[in-house]
């Protein structure tokens, strides 16, 4: 099954661009985080759909994908990426933000480091691959971190008369 997107790069530049756009620096370890944390969470959400084709690692600061990393080590690399990703793919990680966003880097290594996915990596050595099966099945059992609910709720705003409406993005149908 394919990802949902062609590269982890355009994750990393969205969240790169959405913290750049809510006025706050994204740490490359918060970056690292936020990658896995989004990942694992949509494994969980779309029956082990990968988000993007990435491979993370167990490392003595926490999970890290190693191209992104590598790549991001000097700053924002000079690389074509999508920048419209699917709607799908936009909202969830819109949930990921506001969920995620606000907490420190310390936080949310807190969090990762407490999955099972990676606790097993890490104790198989340092450098070891996080499964997506193992990492799906950490998040959809994880009793320290928020469920898959809570991630990706709907947004929620109320009519006029107070009933509350689930809103998503309008994607135009196409013509026949």
């Amino acid at each position: 099954m394919p990802a949902a997107v062609k590269s982890a790069f355009d994750i990393a530049f969205w969240f790169a661009d959405t913290a750049l756009a809510d006025n706050e620096y994204l740490q490359p370890q918060k970056l690292q985080r936020l990658l896995f944390l989004a990942q694992g969470y949509y494994a969980v959400a779309t029956a082990g759909t990968k988000m993007m084709p990435a491979v993370f690692v167990a490392d003595e600061m926490g999970p890290m994908e190693p191209n992104v990393y590598a790549a991001f080590s000097r700053g924002r690399p000079d690389i074509d990426v999508e920048l419209f990703l699917p709607p799908e793919v936009d909202a969830f990680l819109q949930g990921v933000w506001r969920r995620f966003g606000h907490h420190s880097v310390e936080h949310l290594t807190r969090i990762t480091k407490q999955t099972e996915a990676y606790r097993q990596a890490f104790r198989r050595g340092k450098g070891e691959e996080i499964p997506l099966h193992a990492m799906r099945i950490s998040f959809a059992r994880a009793r320290s971190s928020p469920t898959v609910q809570q991630v990706v709720k709907p947004k929620v705003m109320r009519t006029q008369s107070g009933r509350p409406v689930t809103v998503k993005a309008w994607v135009p149908g196409t013509k026949k």
